[in-house]
């Protein structure tokens, strides 16, 4: 069965957009738990244009469900992701300024740094997951500095999913043939949406988790919060 984990980024980015508190970051989260949301992510980027750090501070208040942060692992995001001990940290390597995340890791390249870094978070008990393109030698990489998952970059799939389903997820089944192969875990996230999403879960084996995020509160403004993690739930065979 794969997990839906709900990112909840853009409810942080309505609720800065006007001050104050409305929507309620928190309740948000726990609403989504008990409409059946498996899990919770949240992308705290160094403007804090959206999550901030005291948001991730505070979240484990109201979480009964899985807790996974993605950043890029600046100093200062380091030691945020220790201090609130996650059950999962998501590695990605977005600039400070990119509006969204836009590529996977190069896990060859960045070997040392990636190695060192995940080094720090298993220490501390944190899963950890390596956000890559579906490149068999980047999975490679993620598995030799000792990450504990990949999450594949889905963006390419997202794209070609009309076109050509099949073509679109070709390259996906293949890089998660090796990650079986090497026994790390598989999520995946970037545009999956209610059209898609089904598609990629019946064709990638052994994938654990999803994170959507930007397409399931865009689709629950005109079905609402409960009818949508329902939805993804059904496609992702829960």
């Amino acid at each position: 069965m794969t997990k839906l984990s709900v990112n909840i980024n853009k409810i942080a980015t309505l609720r800065n957009s006007r001050g104050g508190n409305v929507p309620d970051l928190l309740g948000v989260a726990a609403d989504l738990q008990s409409f059946g949301a498996q899990g919770i992510t949240v992308h705290p980027r160094p403007d804090q244009r959206h999550i901030r750090y005291d948001d991730v501070l505070a979240l484990p208040t109201v979480l009964s469900t899985e807790f996974n942060i993605e950043g890029n692992p600046f100093s200062k995001f380091i030691d945020l992701v220790i201090q609130t001990h996650p059950d999962q940290v998501t590695l990605v390597p977005d600039d400070e300024d990119a509006i969204t995340s836009n590529s996977g890791w190069d896990t060859i390249k960045n070997r040392d740094f990636l190695y060192e870094v995940v080094s720090e978070f298993r220490s501390n008990g944190i899963r950890t997951s390596i956000f890559v393109d579906p490149l068999e030698e980047m999975v490679k990489g993620a598995e030799k500095i000792g990450a504990d998952r990949i999450e594949l970059y889905t963006e390419f799939y997202a794209q070609n999913y009309k076109k050509n389903p099949e073509k679109a997820v070709a390259p996906y089944i293949q890089a998660a043939m090796v990650a079986n192969d090497l026994g790390i875990g598989i999520n995946a996230g970037h545009d999956l949406n209610l059209e898609n999403t089904a598609f990629f879960a019946q064709n990638i084996p052994k994938l654990l988790e999803v994170s959507i995020g930007h397409a399931l509160v865009c689709e629950s403004l005109y079905l609402g919060f409960e009818n949508v993690i329902q939805m993804y739930l059904q496609r992702l065979g829960s």
